[in-house]
């Protein structure tokens, strides 16, 4: 298997909604964006996938120890041979898959949140700078679609966090900042016992409202100039945006229950963002 085989197959496996919005892309900057969210993916099934804390913290040594080694011309994992000469052409540096890393290992190392500025700490790296390197995949001409991107990129991962609040408790871990907890009278046990209250379903009212915020406030940032070649990341808003009115309109049933869309549903609204140009 050819590391550009492996990096499709990674991508493609996972099943993620980014998937969709990549389909669409020239085949230089398609293959530029599923090597990275590849590379992605491997990070983040050390930490799902590893039982050991410090087997996971071992693990994420080496792939530390192996992009440094790839951005000195020697990579030796098929998902780094795949990206590394696609890196110069897109703007992928060493700190932004170093900064992937160390959003995975807070993972390892903290499982709860004090607040929401804490919370925005762990999101600016594992999708922040998720968000500010496809952005220069997809191509960009103003500085302003970085902003764009960070603030995509924060919208789409407490997204995730609303959706994966019962699973994120199976493993012993809340994102939900602990003072909004205390705000709205939930207490972390309840949580973690997956028990459903009304106290419950204002807090993630709370969440969605700020979520939807955050949409706005990206779209709202990103230039007229580049919205045709952003095209994927609007793919992905209109996706997740949907995804999370599906949750409000399932009276967050997030406990007990995984929230999702049909692989026909996400296909289609990434056309109409091929189509008609907006989220």
């Amino acid at each position: 298997m050819t590391p550009q085989e492996y990096v499709q197959q990674k991508a493609a496996a996972s099943g993620s909604s980014f998937y969709y919005a990549f389909l669409f892309l020239p085949a230089p900057r398609r293959a530029a964006i599923t090597a990275f969210y590849a590379f992605c993916r491997e990070i983040d099934d050390v930490v799902d996938e590893t039982a050991d804390a410090g087997v996971a913290s071992s693990k994420l040594a080496w792939w530390q120890t192996e992009v440094v080694q790839s951005f000195a011309g020697q990579p030796s994992h098929p998902v780094l041979q795949a990206l590394m000469p696609l890196a110069a052409d897109f703007q992928i540096e060493q700190r932004h898959l170093l900064a992937v890393i160390e959003g995975c290992q807070m993972d390892l190392n903290q499982t709860r949140y004090l607040d929401y500025p804490g919370l925005q700490r762990y999101c600016h790296l594992v999708a922040g700078v998720v968000g500010e390197v496809a952005a220069n995949i997809f191509g960009q001409t103003q500085e302003q679609t970085t902003q764009y991107a960070h603030k995509l990129g924060l919208a789409l991962q407490l997204t995730n966090i609303i959706r994966d609040v019962g699973e994120d408790a199976l493993r012993g871990r809340i994102y939900l900042p602990m003072n909004e907890l205390q705000q709205f009278d939930v207490k972390a046990h309840e949580i973690l016992k997956r028990s459903e209250s009304d106290r419950f379903i204002e807090l993630m009212k709370f969440q969605a409202r700020r979520a939807h915020g955050l949409y706005d406030e990206a779209l709202n940032l990103l230039p007229q100039v580049d919205r045709r070649a952003q095209k994927p990341g609007l793919m992905m808003a209109a996706i997740y945006r949907a995804l999370l009115r599906e949750i409000e309109h399932d009276k967050f049933r997030v406990l007990r229950q995984r929230t999702s869309l049909t692989p026909l549903r996400k296909m289609w609204l990434a056309w109409k963002v091929q189509a008609l140009g907006r989220a």
